[in-house]
């Protein structure tokens, strides 16, 4: 029998059994040798003595939320480091360009977690076109029906929804949004008309996408360029009773702006994710009756982790099988990640 690769994991312990169930993680010992028990949380367990020597003979690390910083120091401790597999989903936080100059693979399980995000942001754009929060606000205070008539304003039959950003979750919220009656549109400064056309969706200027949508939901990544992408000139160009919804990265959205807008009644937000987070206690968001804030719990959630650590199994597989990895991530691709 071949020998197998000896692992490591590097991320918040507390994480490891909810990422990796019992059968999650049998599968990925079928691949490489792993003790659960050995985890690596923050850069002074490397010097912990059985830790110390784990890392020493590491060929693969299998990061996750909590990763301690994968600087030149831990490399260092990591002679044979081949693979970094990542069971979340942007590799921000830990990766460092020593990664590529070393020639170490990185994989990331981005693509996995896209599915619950995008589940998400599909939910909210349902009920955000049957008003469902306004609905239920007022049914509260009236305890009663308006009367069994049509409400009008309402509905997702035709109901404009842009795309902001064709990152993996703004593709897949594309590809979820093809079952519904919904006219969905994108816009993303490195998609051509081409690119657009082949996800099905036409490609407008952000200006105009913003004035023709009743629905939208934010998936680009937080770069220096991205920050407050939505202004107070941006939320103005959006028509009255329009919804924006943020499940990518607070610093995306200028928060006074929002906060301004809203105090209008003019527009409504979902925002699963805030600038700072979590919100101060005496933030209006948590207030307003035009917005819905929830505590970033779009991505992988509960039994969701478990995809998570299936797709480091997989890629576990693939390197033992001396194929390519199916997520490799590129140093130029880190400024894309959200």
């Amino acid at each position: 029998m071949t020998q197998r690769p000896y692992a490591m994991f590097a991320m918040s312990a507390e994480n490891v059994p909810q990422v990796f169930p019992p059968e999650v993680l049998a599968r990925l010992r079928e691949s490489v040798d792993i003790d659960p028990a050995l985890v690596a949380e923050d850069h002074e367990d490397f010097t912990d003595p059985r830790l110390k020597d784990a890392l020493a003979r590491t060929e693969i690390l299998v990061t996750g939320w909590g990763c301690p910083r994968l600087d030149a120091a831990v490399l260092d401790a990591a002679p044979k480091l081949r693979a970094v597999l990542h069971s979340a989903g942007s590799v921000k936080s830990l990766a460092t360009p020593e990664l590529w100059r070393r020639g170490i693979a990185v994989s990331s399980a981005a693509a996995a977690n896209a599915v619950p995000v995008a589940e998400y942001t599909l939910a909210m754009i349902l009920v955000a076109g049957k008003d469902l929060f306004a609905a239920r606000d007022r049914l509260r205070g009236e305890r009663a029906f308006p009367g069994w008539g049509l409400v009008p304003g309402i509905g997702n039959h035709g109901r404009r929804v842009g795309v902001i950003g064709a990152s993996r979750i703004g593709r897949k919220v594309i590809e979820l949004l093809r079952p519904f009656d919904l006219v969905p549109s994108l816009t993303d400064p490195y998609v051509d008309e081409a690119g657009a056309a082949a996800l099905g969706v036409p490609l407008l200027p952000l200006d105009d996408l913003l004035r023709t949508s009743d629905i939208v939901t934010v998936h680009a990544p937080e770069t220096p360029e991205t920050r407050h992408l939505i202004g107070p000139r941006e939320l103005a160009l959006m028509p009255d009773g329009a919804v924006l919804i943020n499940t990518a990265r607070g610093g995306l959205v200028d928060h006074e702006a929002l906060i301004a807008e809203l105090g209008t009644g003019r527009l409504s937000a979902i925002l699963d994710v805030t600038e700072p987070e979590p919100l101060p206690a005496d933030s209006p968001l948590y207030d307003l009756p035009n917005a819905f804030v929830t505590p970033h719990l779009a991505g992988s959630q509960g039994n969701e982790a478990a995809r998570l650590g299936l797709a480091v199994a997989e890629e576990a597989e693939r390197l033992g099988a001396g194929r390519p990895l199916a997520h490799g991530i590129v140093q130029s691709e880190l400024e894309r990640m959200a």
